[in-house]
């Protein structure tokens, strides 16, 4: 693969006949995709957990009860231990990785700091846990059309109701998924 195939930046919607619970109905922002496989964030399921009780977990006290508030994401279902945040570019942070001019993630603790005291990015999107692919694997997914792929806007990942994205972003494609059946056409 040539680096423009790879899909860094991009979302990957779940066609309606991917059936995987991780991944129904989902869409999912890719991080970093290279011959090695992929790493994304699933950006439309909500838990039911706070970014409060996070924090507190985390003994990070947190004075906004709006942002105690805030929606933490099920980010995929590999290390669902571990925390993500996508979040705008502001400023460097002790593990990011920009992925876009408008989208960068960063693992590291510093930038939960940074949110619970009202100093980290204006928009950003918390996740627990990861999708990941290896070597071949999400290709041979899109060939099988359990995915569409297009780039990203952020005004959906950011701005959008979780309940919304999936059709949103395929609306990107000009694809109604209400539209479509579940099953794959074969000739």
């Amino acid at each position: 693969m040539s680096t423009e195939d790879f899909l860094n930046g991009h979302f990957l919607i779940a066609m309606p006949s991917l059936d995987d619970p991780n991944f129904s109905r989902t869409v999912t922002y890719v991080c970093e995709h290279t011959e090695e496989g992929a790493l994304g964030i699933v950006i439309n399921r909500p838990t039911e957990v706070s970014l409060g009780e996070l924090l507190e977990h985390m003994s990070l006290p947190c004075e906004a009860p709006e942002l105690a508030q805030t929606v933490v994401y099920m980010g995929g279902p590999v290390q669902r231990d571990r925390g993500f945040v996508l979040h705008a570019p502001s400023r460097q942070w002790e593990s990011s990785l920009q992925i876009s001019d408008e989208v960068a993630i960063t693992t590291s603790r510093d930038i939960l700091e940074a949110v619970a005291a009202q100093e980290g990015p204006e928009r950003f999107l918390i996740a627990l846990g990861y999708a990941g692919w290896g070597a071949g694997q999400l290709e041979q997914e899109l060939a099988e059309n359990s995915w569409l792929s297009g780039p990203a806007d952020s005004a959906i990942l950011f701005e959008r109701a979780p309940s919304e994205r999936w059709q949103a972003a395929a609306s990107l494609l000009g694809v109604d998924l209400n539209l479509l059946a579940p099953g794959a056409g074969h000739a």
